[in-house]
């Protein structure tokens, strides 16, 4: 490969801007071996990268798609066109400053604090790895660790490059290190997944796929012992197997204080709710976002020198859900002693098999102690798996790459929302489209990263704004490129319509996805195999039909 690198960074005092791999103050080594490109940075004294990038030019021609990996589970990932933008969600598209953009704002589930979103069309970008597709022909660049940083990967359609830079900011320099290792791979779709994977050494998902039922789609914050007892009562009787009876958020007293049970909602606390589900022949799964703490938690208010601070020793917000919120410094002592307490209580004691960990970015928002925001990830995520054990672990709001082979169920798209229309309002927010787009772009890390939870379908006609035929859809696009399927509905209301559409999505084979694309704009065509049958879905993202 033909690169060339532009570097910016800080030694002796200076900054410095060069494109030379070797100055005075470091040389890069760059190795170019058996389909991967290595770059070791060797200092040759104290050195800060304010700038990362290496380059290469590439031909884009209009037949071709690019798709780029979200930085997180909620955020937008798809094929677009070369010609096409990414602007449907810039600030500046929708009227914002971005010097206004904070991260309590609901921006800060993303990376626009720290990553400069594109302006013009023929630009996309994404994070860990991302392709050119010709056909079913792929062009893959992936990075196989994100220990260093997060790997961000360019495709400028209009300068014909594609830049891949490392996000090293936090970090000082002092020994030789390993800073990029990439796969550069072609071939047919699925053998240059099959490949990157085996690289990265990422073990095979230990789950199979799985059905149930979360309270958070009709409850939310609402949820109440009663509301469990009844829907649990109501899922047990239907005429089929339900693996998993999930607790979402709303048990706890607030964000933070998961060993605080909210008694007026759950006066008989949360071991008797697993005792109950266990007793339907069900696993008890329960919801927590581990790294966050509200204003309102003991946690905050107690312990403020467990919590993620700024160069400047402020406590740095994560973002504005629960009206705010900080995260925890996973490096502190403390902070893993309670963490440990938590999962020995919420697995051991009150005996939960699976845990569904949200927010999970929140902890890297910021570098600290010298870290990057992806060496943070990558050890959030070891430290996740070492607490749970063998229990299960369904991962959301979390960078994908640090979670490959670490959890057991992901979540790959936002939250969907009751309505189809898309009222996001940014890449990261509720939306029924974008959690679709998402489902069926990222079908790629099913069976290979971890099992993809799609996030819920909802059959049910109370408390939702789409018909039942844009709620087939959910479902059915679920069933084929998901593995984990979950209703959010008290099933006592369905009719024997809705029940028998619950029982076919959960009771269904996987498919073998042979293709799925944009045929047209917003028009997402399917091609599976299913029990030796080819067929094909085809449906309009922007109106919700069938075609």
């Amino acid at each position: 490969m033909n690169y060339s690198f532009s570097f910016i960074y800080k030694a002796d005092g200076k900054v410095k801007k060069t494109d030379l791999t070797n100055t005075p103050d470091f040389s890069v080594q760059t190795k170019n071996e058996n389909k991967l490109t290595t770059l070791t940075l060797k200092p040759k004294r104290e050195i800060e990268f304010i700038k990362f990038e290496m380059s290469m030019p590439f031909k884009f021609n209009s037949s071709q798609r690019i798709f780029t990996n979200g930085y997180q589970s909620w955020t937008v990932s798809k094929e677009y066109s070369p010609n096409s933008s990414m602007d449907e969600f810039n600030p500046r598209i929708m009227g914002i400053e971005k010097r206004k953009v904070n991260p309590l704002g609901i921006w800060g589930a993303g990376d626009l604090t720290f990553h400069k979103y594109p302006e013009k069309a023929g630009v996309f970008y994404g994070y860990s790895y991302g392709y050119v597709r010709n056909g079913s022909e792929l062009f893959l660049l992936g990075s196989l660790s994100e220990k260093a940083g997060y790997t961000i990967i360019t495709f400028n359609s209009s300068a014909e490059t594609i830049v891949i830079e490392k996000d090293l900011e936090g970090v000082s320099f002092k020994n030789d290190t390993l800073v990029l290792s990439l796969a550069v791979l072609k071939g047919e779709y699925n053998a240059v997944f099959d490949e990157y994977f085996e690289m990265m050494n990422i073990p095979k998902p230990r789950v199979e796929r799985k059905c149930g039922y979360t309270t958070w789609y009709n409850y939310y914050t609402n949820v109440t012992q009663d509301i469990v007892s009844r829907d649990l009562d109501a899922i047990s009787k239907l005429n089929t197997k339900i693996d998993i009876f999930q607790i979402d958020d709303g048990y706890e007293r607030t964000v933070g204080d998961w060993l605080e049970t909210d008694k007026n909602k759950f006066p008989n606390g949360m071991k008797d709710a697993a005792d109950k589900i266990h007793k339907r022949g069900m696993l008890a799964g329960l919801w927590l976002a581990p790294f966050a703490v509200t204003l309102k938690s003991h946690i905050y208010k107690q312990h403020k020198d467990w919590l993620v601070c700024d160069k400047n020793g402020k406590h740095h917000y994560a973002s504005h859900n629960w009206g705010g919120f900080y995260a925890l410094d996973i490096y502190n002592k403390e902070v893993r002693t309670y963490l440990q307490k938590v999962f020995d209580t919420v697995l051991n004691i009150w005996g939960y098999d699976m845990v569904k960990l949200d927010f999970l970015y929140a902890c890297s928002i910021i570098p600290i102690h010298g870290k990057s925001r992806g060496e943070i990830m990558c050890d959030a995520m070891e430290l996740l798996r070492k607490l749970c054990g063998d229990k299960i672990i369904l991962g959301c709001g979390v960078p994908l790459a640090p979670a490959f082979g670490k959890v057991d169920f992901c979540r790959i798209g936002a939250d969907v929302g009751l309505c189809w229309e898309n009222k996001a309002f940014s890449r990261e927010d509720v939306s029924t489209q974008n959690t679709l787009t998402n489902t069926v772009f990222r079908r790629h890390l099913d069976g290979r990263a971890f099992l993809n939870d799609p996030d819920v379908f909802l059959l049910r006609d109370n408390n939702i704004k789409m018909p039942l035929s844009k709620r087939k859809i959910v479902a059915q696009v679920n069933s084929l490129c998901g593995n984990l399927l979950f209703v959010s509905d008290d099933v006592s209301t369905y009719t024997d319509e809705q029940k028998r559409i619950f029982i076919d999505t959960i009771t269904a084979p996987k498919a073998v996805i042979n293709n799925a694309e944009f045929i047209k704009d917003k028009i997402i065509k399917i091609d599976y195999t299913l029990n030796g049958i080819n067929k094909n879905f085809v449906f309009d993202l922007s109106t919700g039909q069938k075609i």
